[in-house]
Formats: C-alpha cells, structure tokens, sequence
C-alpha cells in the first residue's frame, strides 16, 4: 500500500472516530453546560490520561516525533537550510518546503495521534472528545518535531564546524 493510500485511509478512519464521537459529546456538552474543551474539567482530566488505557502515547507519540524531527534537521543542515523554527518564521523562501516537507512526514503520526486520543479518552472517560482529540494529539507531536529538527540541525552544523568559504 502506498503512503498516500494509507494516509487517506487514515484519514478516513479518523474522521470516522470523529463522527461516531460527536453525539456522545454534544450530548455531555448539553449535560454539562459547555463544550469539554473549553472547560476546567479539561484540564482535571489530563492526569486521569496519564495513568489509564493508551497513556504510553505520551511516551512513544512524542518520541517518534522528536526521531523525525532529528531525522529532518540532520537533513535540513546537509542541505544549507536555516533551523526549522528559524526558517517558519524568519525566511519566507524556505517556510514553504519546509511545512510541505513536515505536513507529509507528520500526516499520519499526527491522524495516529488523534485516533488514539479519541479511543483513548473513551475507554477512560466514557465519552471521546473530538475537540480535545484535535487538541491533544497533534501537540504530542508537532511540538517536539518543531524543536528537535532545528535542534538536530544546531548540532549537524556544530559538528560539521564553519563553512568554507
């Protein structure tokens, strides 16, 4: 199977998840007077996360991050390119390779991230949240990835010395 049919059959179930989730969630948002992710108990919730089914994400999730983002600094560093960070938001002519190359290296670990939130936030709160699905799952990932792929790039560049003239 090639990655683009997986990405888009990941996708797919994902948004399945999503879907099947929503009722349960608007149901609690109506119980609850408010939207779950705009809500404290969000934030009480995210230790329950740490300690019950699916919480060695928090682990592995932002691991392969973080080798994907060492992987593509490395890569960044042989190829002249500026750190990450630095290039998004300091070099226009780079910053859109650079969210192409990031958007097609973290499309499924990010709709992983996801799908594992909402499955996750089921077993242990009884409902999934799409919202915090949204939420969660990606910043397990792309936080990580963005600060180690320029900081694999610093230290491919430290190694490698100055450049010559």
């Amino acid at each position: 199977m090639t990655y683009r049919r997986s990405t888009w059959l990941l996708g797919a179930l994902t948004l399945v998840v999503l879907v099947v989730a929503s009722p349960g969630a608007l149901r609690d948002a109506y119980d609850r007077g408010g939207v779950y992710l705009f809500s404290w108990t969000f934030w009480e919730d995210l230790p329950r996360r740490l300690t019950g089914p699916g919480r060695l994400r928090f682990l592995f999730q932002p691991l392969t991050a973080i080798l994907l983002g060492a992987r593509a600094g490395l890569s960044d560093a042989r190829g002249g390119r500026p750190p990450y960070l630095v290039a998004l938001f300091a070099h226009r002519h780079h910053r859109r390779q650079m969210l192409g190359e990031t958007s097609r290296e973290l499309a499924n670990l990010v709709l992983i991230g996801i799908l594992i939130d909402a499955v996750a936030q089921w077993l242990i709160l009884g409902v999934a949240h799409p919202g915090a699905a949204l939420v969660v799952g990606p910043v397990l990932i792309t936080l990580p990835y963005a600060l180690a792929r320029g900081v694999g790039n610093r230290l491919s560049r430290s190694k490698a010395g100055p450049p010559s003239p």
